[in-house]
């Protein structure tokens, strides 16, 4: 669980943080303008503009902590395998719910705060769903999706997660992508440039 969680954090301060922050910065600066006019998806545009390096060592902590906890556990190399399908599912649940925050930026021209209140409830991927009381694991699974974050994938390398589960992973992450799709796009409605 923890080497997954860092993993998810190492990536998102690689490639989350240094372009969705910059959103609220463009909105500010009016340099969105130019970026609605370039010949590619704006969406694509800022959420891949700028890699960070910083983030890379939790990355490689990550996978280190993952590969130590299989070899202790003698994991076989198949529930690797089969554990980077719904890291994928939550890596694009993420992203989707980081965009979304940082399009309110449109609305709400500092939303600083929202991304670390955020950030802050996304730390209790730490620890599995289980370990927390009812209304919490309703809560984690429903509202803020952290179980199909961190637990779903560790589970799925121990071989303790059925397909349900992994469905479940794989439509949340489908559904909060396409969410963030139209919602960047109702969000466009209501911008107003910084030439008009």
């Amino acid at each position: 669980m923890l080497g997954i969680f860092t993993l998810l954090q190492g990536a998102s301060a690689t490639l989350l943080t240094p372009n969705l922050n910059r959103i609220v910065n463009h909105v500010q600066d009016g340099t969105l303008d130019f970026v609605l006019l370039k010949p590619v998806s704006s969406q694509f545009w800022l959420s891949t503009r700028t890699v960070s390096p910083w983030g890379l060592t939790d990355v490689l902590f990550g996978l280190i902590l993952i590969g130590y906890a299989g070899t202790r556990l003698a994991l076989p190399l198949s529930g690797y395998v089969l554990g980077l399908l719904p890291l994928v599912f939550g890596l694009v649940s993420l992203y989707s719910l980081w965009f979304m925050l940082g399009a309110t930026s449109i609305w709400f021209v500092k939303v600083y705060n929202v991304t670390e209140v955020l950030r802050g409830l996304l730390d209790a991927g730490r620890f599995p769903i289980v370990a927390y009381p009812a209304a919490y694991r309703v809560f984690f699974t429903f509202v803020v999706p952290v179980a199909f974050l961190t637990t779903v994938p560790a589970q799925t390398i121990l071989g303790r997660t059925d397909a349900t589960w992994l469905l479940g992973s794989g439509g949340l992450a489908v559904v909060l992508f396409l969410a963030s799709r139209g919602f960047w796009r109702f969000a466009l409605r209501f911008y107003t440039s910084a030439s008009s």
